[in-house]
């Protein structure tokens, strides 16, 4: 954590994460789940997604710096449409990539990719990229009895395949103790699959993939959402802005701003849950 003496530039650590990945129906059959926000965090003996480690310290003067919490991307019902992907996150200089949505059996086109990648189902097998330090791919599905589809990527896991008897599960995200306890977040949606298991969401906020309505992703967790064999596949959750600063700095939001705070040892913790893509905190 930084020091609490001295005056601006202020050490700040954070966490950001963009909303995650909606999924789609299957049609009787697979969809793959939605993938996970991109992740991106600067604590010290902590991981950014996709296997990175922490990125660089962030040193703020006093200022005025940007803030938007990204939504969750729609899931949907229809069968020839992919889920929608989330919506990006920014911290000052920091912005991470939405995640992607899931593609099920009739929609012929791949899942897309994002700060985590959707899984892939029937006619497009092949789980979409997730983005470089910032989450990982969705999984594969089969084209093969059931079309069992593959789970949405999660920031620190990929998701998992389907086989014929299984939905592919999502994706882990990754946990973080900036908030001063363990949390994990940004998991990957599962995938559905015809007749067999369905897909369960990583852990960090993934929704479960069911026969019918299917799990959304937590929101302000980014977690992507899962997919549904014959009803609605899940929405992804929203994101999340975590920062934290020494504690004798004052940081003051704009009126859009959903946030709470808390000290956590020498430094104030702020969790914004909420933000447009207009607002800002002011830092002094």
């Amino acid at each position: 954590m930084s020091s609490a003496f001295g005056s601006p530039p202020f050490a700040c650590e954070y966490v950001v994460i963009a909303g995650g990945g909606g999924a789609t129906k299957g049609n009787t059959a697979g969809a793959g789940g939605g993938g996970a926000g991109g992740y991106r965090a600067n604590v010290p003996a902590e991981s950014s997604g996709g296997g990175a480690s922490a990125q660089s310290v962030l040193n703020l003067l006093a200022g005025v710096y940007s803030v938007i919490v990204g939504a969750g991307g729609a899931g949907s019902s229809n069968i020839a449409t992919r889920g929608s992907s989330g919506a990006s996150s920014t911290f000052d200089s920091v912005t991470t990539v939405g995640g992607g949505g899931g593609t099920g059996q009739s929609v012929g086109a791949n899942a897309f990719s994002g700060g985590s990648g959707g899984g892939g189902s029937r006619n497009s097998t092949t789980g979409a990229s997730g983005t470089s330090g910032e989450g990982r791919n969705g999984g594969d599905g089969t084209n093969t009895s059931n079309f069992g589809a593959g789970g949405g990527g999660g920031a620190s896991v990929a998701g998992s395949n389907g086989t014929t008897s299984a939905g592919g599960n999502g994706g882990d995200g990754v946990s973080s103790s900036i908030t001063g306890s363990a949390v994990t977040r940004a998991g990957g949606g599962g995938g559905s699959v015809g007749s067999g298991t369905q897909g369960t969401g990583g852990a960090g906020g993934g929704g479960d993939a069911e026969s019918g309505n299917a799990g959304h992703g937590t929101d302000n967790s980014g977690g992507g959402g899962g997919g549904s064999s014959n009803g609605t596949g899940g929405s992804g959750g929203s994101g999340v802005v975590i920062f934290s600063l020494p504690a004798q700095a004052i940081a003051t939001f704009s009126g859009g701003v959903t946030q709470t705070s808390a000290v956590v040892g020498v430094n104030k913790v702020y969790t914004v849950t909420a933000a447009g893509p207009t607002d800002t905190v002011t830092i002094g």
